[in-house]
């Protein structure tokens, strides 16, 4: 068995990790940290897992060495103990956005601070494995993914792999989000009364995760807005651009099914009829799977291409144990199976 821990272990990314580490074949969970609920049992802060640990929270400043340490802190934290946090587990993936930008200024553009270890940005892999399966399952260190980032990527990768897109015409994805992304602190605008019954614009532009489409697809005039809904779980990503001259609907359905076959979380919806005939992260909720789709208008040239995902699944907990089992040499679907809730 391999044995990990969890260094920030009581948030929805924590939680998240444990419900699929504790089910997962191969693999022996030794800790998981918290601070503010030291001492206290896993389930008391994550209450689907009663019965499945006795587990308690440790103090963070008694880790003891594992195989592998999944970091799930806030943003800003893992860059300041990377070393220390190193000396404890020969791999290492974190689930937060300090290691996902390669360069260092676009890192202080988008973050508005230095990066406090720039020598280890180069030894971190961007952990979606959609793009860099290869390099992560030779990795000792790989980093988390924005799970905005991650449904814009797999929103864009069929017409970028297959060379379609006009990369002159701008891009334009607008992101549907659901509160869970504000994490499990939140906010004043993430509280029942300010979210329930709201379609809100928040970031019109300058979203963070903008960087890390940016740096993964080389899409320069590239925009993200963001829309927060009333959903707990759940991104949708619906991509506006341009496809080059010529690019007709069957070169389209050959772009999407090749990224569908390759990738056993990605599934192609582009049906006839029925209710959910394009993706819709309702029914992704607790998956790790990523619906994607497309339609053109052939007059002009205007594509829209869609993505659905579970923000907390394949946006950030799901990706990072499919990234594990790619690192230990396993099926990279092993404890994902799950399908999915319907009706939920």
């Amino acid at each position: 068995m391999t044995t990990v821990s969890i260094v920030g272990g009581s948030g929805y990314g924590g939680g998240e990790l444990l419900r699929l580490l504790l089910g997962h074949p191969h693999v022996e969970i030794k800790q998981a940290t918290s601070r503010s609920h030291l001492g206290e049992y896993i389930y008391q802060v994550h209450p689907n897992l009663r019965k499945r640990t006795q587990l308690k929270f440790s103090d963070p400043a008694q880790l003891e060495p594992v195989d592998i340490l999944f970091l799930a802190q806030p943003h800003g934290q893992a860059q300041h103990n990377i070393d220390q946090l190193a000396g404890l587990a020969g791999k290492i993936i974190d689930l937060s956005a300090d290691f996902r930008l390669k360069d260092l200024a676009r890192y202080q553009q988008w973050y508005g601070e230095p990066h406090a270890a720039p020598g280890w940005l180069d030894k971190f892999v961007y952990g979606l494995p959609e793009l860099h399966r290869s390099e992560i399952s030779s990795a000792n260190y790989v980093s988390g993914v924005g799970c905005n980032a991650t449904a814009s990527n797999l929103a864009l990768l069929p017409l970028t792999r297959a060379g379609l897109i006009d990369l002159e015409a701008p891009v334009i994805v607008e992101i549907k989000v659901g509160s869970s992304e504000s994490g499990a602190e939140g906010n004043s605008g993430s509280l029942h009364a300010e979210r329930a019954n709201v379609i809100r614009t928040f970031s019109p532009f300058g979203h963070r995760h903008t960087a890390e489409v940016i740096q993964e697809l080389g899409l320069k005039d590239i925009s993200l807005t963001m829309t927060a809904v009333d959903l707990v779980r759940g991104v949708l990503a619906t991509a506006h651009a341009r496809v080059k001259p010529g690019v007709v609907m069957k070169d389209l359905w050959k772009a999407y099914r090749n990224v569908a076959t390759e990738n056993p979380f990605v599934r192609v919806v582009k049906e006839q009829r029925g209710i959910y005939r394009v993706p819709e992260p309702k029914i992704l909720a607790g998956s790790n799977y990523a619906d994607i789709s497309f339609d053109l208008d052939e007059t002009n040239g205007h594509i829209v291409s869609i993505c659905a995902i579970d923000n907390l699944m394949k946006g950030a907990s799901g990706t990072a144990v499919q990234c594990m089992n790619l690192m230990l040499g396993l099926d990279e679907t092993t404890g994902l199976e799950f399908a999915g809730l319907h009706p939920y």
